[in-house]
């Protein structure tokens, strides 16, 4: 009966460690569903490392480069690593590295399983619990006496982009003591000094064809402790100063003090033949404390260990802490050449001081990022919008995006494995994203001041829709994207709309006017000024449409519309007027002329006049045939045809067009463009969805006999970022349960066993136009602010809503014809309170809402 009694009470306290979490959680992953995960961890614009599903640390990324499959030196052998001892009463003892088994598909290579660390022991289950940025990896062996929880973050609290952008890593591990015996326990973090490596730097090994990465040279590192820190600082005086893979990193733990003994590594045995690696295992295997020994002569990447060691009392829980941190202060410009610096390297001396100075600030950081994640998980938005929207500001943080040492954001469109994937804040793949606008207003701002100031030409009007660093106009890739340019007129209405910053509108108006003024010069975009774009349009597809089309035209019209809001505000009478005057003609034709009963089409027009191509439009573009031209939409059903109304109806300008043919227009790209099985379609060009899985296929032909011999560029492809788009506008057009269908079906490609759930691809990973998931939070909720008139509107659908304008965040209850409005960050000023349907109330005094703030407002008795 004893052993009863005491089986039931190891049962019983290992099932409360196994729920026990103070961590919200949105998704579970397990099985074959871990193989992908690579979640990254790092501030924005300080580069990320990534946790694996099983725990495995990978893509080393803080060196200013992307880094995808980068771990360290040429042996996979030692990449960053967490490791465990135990040792019981009787003297036995165990070790295992920190992390679950080799997923199988890892399992060859030349030299048998490619995957870093794949000769460590390692734990028998694991299961990997996320709400980002929160993950935590969870391990047990039937062999181990404890169990053991990774829990790992970077702070993550919108519309604060200095406390979300810290170069660090919090790194837990929390041990469960199975057993009625008491334990010795050690912990020990490894990694290599990655200084002056980046992943993009290799040569071929003469011994066995294998790649060795190179870059590093006399790195060094020392152990150091101070009042509250102890660890490893890494550091390199002979690689160049000025390299972009320069810089710090330190391995530090804040568990020191009498309950704990520290010991550690500064370099590994450098016989060669992995003697490193039995190195390691042997010493730390032993008795948990590293016997720190210098092997010379050293090597140009010496191998860092940190451990600590500990009691463990029977069926006690304890967890240890670890911080990595890193400085890389140069970061190159798109060309790898002139140093542009890193926002984030001005804050701190190196990555000591980044960790004395996190660790001071962490509980105020770690409660409001948990403050938010609960927040947006416990909203009652469908748990599909939550995991699609959050799970993709991932993005923010990986090394797509990135600011300069002035403070300015800037953006690739997505990163290769070890470069970046189309340069200059592309303004048609950015005009996609919603993430920046809503989360961090103040960086969506900057990416404006940098269109409008260096991407504009000042004369013509032409922006560019890729930007040069340094910022430089005269440098700039003189190319105008139809798309990208009325984008960004949206998007400045936008940005002064949720800001309320009149100044931003004031001083950017006159150059607003000139970029839409554009589209009117001779042999322009709508070179006749009747409403509707006929000329060469330069777009996001990489080819040039001629002749009217949905997909611009309705950027275009809410760029009109926009124009008109702003220059009314400006009391620029006469231009808006113009404005007003396009938007009700071309919003007319395009109803009458574009609309086929289902939806929009294009009228190919072929231009056999060179004159009616405005100059600069096709610069550097490469020849095209534009009397007969190639690559057109025709008669197809594009998939984002409503993107300007998409992006209209989150900035709260309303319907562009017929809103009975928007909506039949919506019905039809899902009726024509879904794909239950990509089995069945064919595609000859880049396959982001495959075999059996479902998408939105970019352009539809519902009668085969009218698709272009050479249709649109990518038209048999799907793209994350336009389903999100079409998912958004469908739920604007009353189709929730397609969108989310739609939504469903990007989130079943990205599971974690076919591929990464926290990197959705287009040109390249990270891509910045899936952020567009974003927009389906706006929508669903119905949530509009105005920073200019200072209201707040949410749609009518009862429940509880996270909400953020960017600038300030919080909860609203929608409710029986009532508002509560609670505010967990910022401030929020309210004059005019709304519910869609229901009705507004003006209220008699303005409000203003701090944090931690809240009022109820009744609309409808």
């Amino acid at each position: 009966m004893r052993k009863i009694l005491l089986f039931l009470l190891i049962f019983l306290s290992n099932r409360l460690f196994a729920q026990s979490s103070d961590w919200p959680v949105l998704k579970h992953y397990e099985g074959k569903n871990l193989d992908k995960i690579a979640m990254p961890v790092g501030g924005i614009g300080t580069g990320n490392i990534s946790i694996g599903g099983n725990g495995q640390w990978k893509d080393v990324e803080i060196m200013n480069k992307p880094g995808i499959g980068f771990v360290g030196a040429a042996s996979a052998k030692m990449a960053p690593c967490f490791m465990i001892f135990t040792q019981d009463a009787s003297g036995h003892k165990r070790a295992k590295a920190l992390m679950g088994p080799v997923p199988p598909s890892e399992y060859q290579g030349q030299q048998g399983s490619n995957a870093p660390n794949n000769g460590f022991p390692r734990f028998q289950t694991v299961s990997f619990d996320v709400a980002y940025p929160l993950a935590t990896v969870n391990l047990d062996d039937d062999n181990m006496p404890v169990s053991a929880r990774a829990r790992v973050f970077n702070p993550y609290i919108p519309c604060d982009a200095e406390a979300s952008g810290i170069p660090v890593a919090v790194i837990r591990y929390e041990i469960h003591n199975k057993t009625a015996a008491p334990l010795t326990v050690a912990v020990a973090g490894s990694l290599d000094n990655f200084i002056g490596m980046d992943g993009s730097r290799y040569e071929l090994n003469d011994f066995d064809r294998s790649v060795n990465v190179i870059g590093a040279k006399k790195n060094r590192n020392a152990f150091k402790q101070s009042a509250k820190l102890a660890g490893i600082f890494m550091s390199s005086d002979s690689v160049d100063k000025n390299d972009a893979a320069w810089g710090t990193i330190a391995l530090t733990t804040t568990d020191i003090g009498k309950a704990y003994t520290l010991s550690h590594r500064t370099e590994l045995d450098t016989k060669g033949w992995n003697s490193d690696v039995n190195d390691i295992w042997d010493d730390f295997s032993d008795d948990g404390i590293f016997k720190d020994t210098t092997f010379m002569p050293k090597r140009d990447v010496p191998h860092a260990a940190l451990s600590v060691e500990f009691s463990l009392g029977p069926n006690e829980t304890r967890e240890i802490q670890f911080l990595l941190t890193w400085v890389f202060p140069n970061r190159k410009d798109w060309n790898d050449k002139t140093t542009v610096g890193n926002y984030y390297a001005g804050l701190y001396r190196d990555a000591w001081d980044v960790a004395e100075r996190t660790l001071a600030d962490l509980p105020k950081l770690e409660s409001k990022t948990l403050e938010f994640v609960n927040t947006f998980v416990k909203s009652d938005y469908p748990e599909i919008i939550k995991e699609a929207a959050l799970f993709n500001t991932s993005t923010l943080r990986s090394q797509t995006a990135f600011r300069t040492s002035d403070g300015n954001f800037f953006g690739w469109e997505g990163v290769f494995n070890s470069t970046g994937s189309c340069y200059g804040n592309c303004t048609h793949v950015w005009n996609y994203e919603q993430a920046t606008a809503f989360l961090f207003g103040n960086l969506a701002k900057r990416m404006r001041q940098i269109e409008y100031h260096y991407g504009l030409n000042d004369s013509s009007g032409l922006m560019s829709f890729r930007v040069s660093l340094p910022l430089n106009k005269d440098s700039n890739w003189k190319v105008a994207a139809a798309d990208g340019q009325m984008g960004t007129i949206m998007k400045m209405y936008r940005e002064w709309q949720l800001s309320g910053d009149n100044h931003l509108l004031e001083q950017n108006w006159p150059l607003v006017k000139k970029a839409l003024s554009f589209a009117w010069i001779k042999g322009g975009w709508d070179a006749d000024k009747d409403g509707v774009m006929e000329g060469c349009q330069h777009n996001t597809m990489d080819i040039e449409y001629l002749g009217p089309n949905p997909e611009i035209e309705f950027w275009y019209l809410g760029a009109l519309k926009a124009a008109a809001a702003m220059a009314a505000y400006m009391k620029d009478q006469a231009f808006e007027q113009t404005c007003k005057s396009l938007f009700k003609k071309g919003s007319a034709w395009v109803d009458a002329n574009l609309f086929n009963g289902e939806y929009y089409i294009q009228k190919i027009q072929p231009i056999n006049d060179k004159s009616r191509i405005a100059a600069g439009l096709i610069a550097g573009m490469g020849t095209r045939d534009f009397g007969d031209p190639d690559f057109q939409i025709g008669d197809g059903c594009l998939v984002d045809q409503l993107v300007g109304q998409y992006m209209a109806n989150i900035c709260g300008l309303g319907w562009l067009a017929d809103s009975v043919k928007l909506k039949k227009a919506m019905e039809s790209v899902w009726k024509y463009n879904y794909i239950k099985s990509f089995d069945n379609q064919f595609n000859n060009m880049r396959t982001y969805g495959l075999g059996n899985e479902s998408g939105l296929v970019l352009t539809a032909y519902p009668d085969p006999s009218r698709r272009p011999k050479i249709p649109l560029s990518y038209c048999s492809e799907a793209w994350t970022g336009l389903e999100y788009t079409a998912a958004t506008e469908m739920i604007y057009s009353g189709m929730t349960d397609e969108a989310l269908k739609t939504m469903t079906n990007v989130r079943n490609r990205y599971d974690g066993w076919k591929r990464n759930p926290f990197n959705e691809e287009e040109c390249g990973n990270h891509y910045a136009r899936a952020m567009a998931s974003w927009g389906t939070v706006v929508a669903y909720s119905g949530f509009h602010y105005s920073g200019v008139t200072e209201s707040f509107s949410m749609g009518n659908r009862e429940g509880n809503y996270f909400w953020s304008n960017g600038y300030s965040w919080g909860n609203v209850s929608v409710k029986g014809g009532k508002l509560a409005i609670s505010v967990h960050y910022g401030k929020l000023g309210l004059k005019r309170v709304g519910i869609k349907g229901v009705g507004e109330i003006v209220l008699k005094t303005a409000v203003i809402l701090n944090e931690g703030e809240s009022r109820d407002f009744v609309i409808r008795n």
